[in-house]
């Protein structure tokens, strides 16, 4: 419970962190001053009660209808309340949404946490998606619901408890029973009583509902990123005739859904086996309870049925937890699923590894550097390596040896890294063999992660034109599951000819071209960015090139094994080994 509520007060200090959140909580004050308006519009309908069925009792007609004219304005004064409460209380809502919303995208996307999330083995964060655009909404509207209601219960038990202490002046005689004991005031300690056994037996047969509901929110998570994932990749799909195999992994996730919903229909079952009737009879048990009271003549009609509702108010306010129970289990299973990816996600703002990066403008410069998994498996040892503006490069090694991993340590976002790193603060591209294409226009997508405006249409359309894309150029929304491999490709060296950067790095990015379009778009290349220096990852010599500076890994790798050679004393190279890869120029 501890852990709950810190887990809610970090979430709560998010929603309130910034101006627009703190102003939120003074739309929050007004709509719980409107929602406290409902006590005083309860204990006017309570009032009338009693002058209704006064009226009725004794027949008299033209009080009955002077009663339904105030019935009416009561009522109708009450809905204008909460049609002005609900109002403010949505905008209120959707304005702390965003305000957690933005923060979830912040710390989600800041320093690459996303990525850190998906590979790292320490943090089992699962459909991050859902929880910045499900959870957050969720957590927000369950949050004001059951606060405002707390509040209002709350304050209307002091006001009911205090009507029906005034109504209840008479007291329970046990005489018949054989007892010489009076209760006085005994519909107040009846009420307490009755919400207090309702209040544990509730809890007793639904805590277990808190699991299963997190649960359950999980695997529709998972049945929905399944049908997410088959979406992009509908040619790949089609190409192998997978749709056996994909309506395979759809009905296996659908059943992880089907068996876990069946466990949660079991767990709702069973609390509403109590939850339903109690439901249903906490209007009529309050007449049950006044009767001995209307019997010894205590009570006229009237004052049963005022009494009656005045019991019931109580019984009702003291019952919120009853009521808000599910509410209460699914918000708790929310809260701590958003806090525990917040949580994951800040973390990973430092990085883990021990790498010193300084800054060169001229050069990438890799000392005594380690490369190592998420798993802390050693992949690659350089004890030096300088790779210079100006020195076009060619990086090659055996599938699995680390070449992609060490450009992603080049370019920044490997954390799982020791040594030291020198490079430029923001001139490097890096180039995947497979880039990422986001929704919009071809404009759009050539300009990623630019805009359209920072680089004028003339220039974007150049670009595409010298790529052999100039054909998709337009406005209309381009799907990405039209374009070929080598179209994407093309498309993010169209990126690369407008950001122009001092170091470009190529880790098989024209791998799906052929052969001929590959020559003549590299030698376009080298023409068109003559201060961009290319560092390249590919099988095969890269053409285009006059001069090329070749790299080989394996040499690197036969120094790590023997150096992480297991064994009690293992092996150490002598140290006129540990020098700078040797290089060569390629014609």
């Amino acid at each position: 419970m501890a852990r709950l509520a810190r887990q809610f007060m970090r979430l709560i200090r998010i929603c309130i962190s910034t101006p627009a959140g703190r102003i939120g909580l003074v739309i929050f004050g007004v709509v719980l001053c409107l929602k406290l308006g409902s006590i005083y519009a309860s204990l006017r309908l309570i009032q009338w009660t009693g002058e209704f069925y006064s009226a009725v009792q004794a027949v008299n007609g033209p009080e009955i209808l002077h009663q339904i004219g105030i019935f009416a304005v009561i009522v109708g004064l009450n809905s204008v309340r909460h049609l002005i409460s609900e109002y403010m209380r949505k905008h209120l809502e959707f304005r702390w949404r965003r305000v957690l919303t933005d923060h979830a995208l912040d710390v989600w996307t800041r320093n690459k946490a996303y990525w850190h999330l998906a590979n790292s083995p320490d943090y089992a964060i699962d459909n991050p998606d859902q929880r910045i655009a499900e959870d957050c909404r969720l957590f927000v509207s369950g949050l004001l619901g059951e606060l405002l209601d707390l509040i209002q219960s709350i304050v209307g038990l002091f006001s009911y408890v205090a009507l029906l202490w005034a109504l209840s002046n008479f007291a329970l005689s046990l005489a018949p029973v054989g007892l010489a004991i009076e209760i006085p005031h005994y519909m107040v300690w009846a009420a307490f009583l009755y919400a207090a056994i309702s209040s544990i037996a509730t809890h007793l047969l639904g805590r277990r509902l808190k699991p299963v509901l997190a649960e359950q929110q999980h695997r529709e998570a998972n049945f929905r990123f399944a049908l997410a994932r088959w979406r992009g990749h509908f040619d790949s799909i089609a190409l192998s005739d997978g749709e056996a195999a994909e309506r395979r992994q759809f009905d296996a996730r659908f059943e992880d859904v089907a068996v876990n919903w069946r466990r949660l229909v079991n767990r709702e079952t069973i609390l509403q086996s109590f939850t339903y009737p109690f439901q249903h009879s906490v209007l009529r048990i309050p007449l049950f309870v006044a009767m001995p009271g209307y019997l010894a003549g205590s009570l006229d009609f009237g004052g049963l049925m005022q009494i009656g509702m005045a019991f019931s108010n109580v019984v009702t306010t003291l019952s919120w937890f009853i009521f808000s129970y599910r509410d209460l289990a699914e918000l708790a299973a929310t809260g701590a699923r958003l806090d525990n990816f917040l949580q994951a996600a800040t973390a990973f703002h430092t990085k883990p590894g021990t790498v010193q990066t300084s800054h060169a403008e001229d050069r990438v410069e890799l000392t005594d550097l380690q490369l190592r998994s998420p798993t802390d498996v050693p992949l690659l040892s350089l004890p030096a390596l300088t790779l210079r503006h100006g020195e076009d490069t060619w990086i090659r090694g055996e599938s699995g040896i680390g070449k992609t991993t060490l450009l992603k340590a080049i370019s920044g976002f490997w954390p799982y890294v020791d040594g030291q790193l020198a490079r430029p603060a923001d001139s490097i591209m890096f180039l995947p063999q497979r880039p990422y294409v986001p929704s919009g226009s071809l404009m759009e997508a050539a300009v990623y992660p630019g805009r359209p405006e920072d680089f004028g249409p003339g220039a974007v359309i150049r670009a595409l034109g010298i790529v052999g894309l100039e054909h998709g150029v337009g406005n209309r929304p381009l799907q990405v599951e039209t374009l070929s491999g080598g179209e994407t490709q093309r498309l993010a060296l169209a990126r690369l000819l407008l950001h122009r950067p001092r170091f470009a790095i190529l880790d098989e990015a024209t791998s799906a071209l052929d052969a001929t379009g590959e020559h003549k778009l590299l030698c376009r290349l080298r023409q068109e960015l003559p201060d961009t220096t290319f560092i390249m990852i590919a099988h095969r010599q890269p053409p285009g090139f006059s001069e090329l500076r070749s790299i080989d890994l394996m040499q690197f790798q036969q120094k790590r094994d023997m150096l992480w050679q297991p064994g009690p004393q293992p092996t150490k190279l002598p140290e006129k080994h540990l020098t700078a890869l040797t290089s060569e120029s390629v014609s």
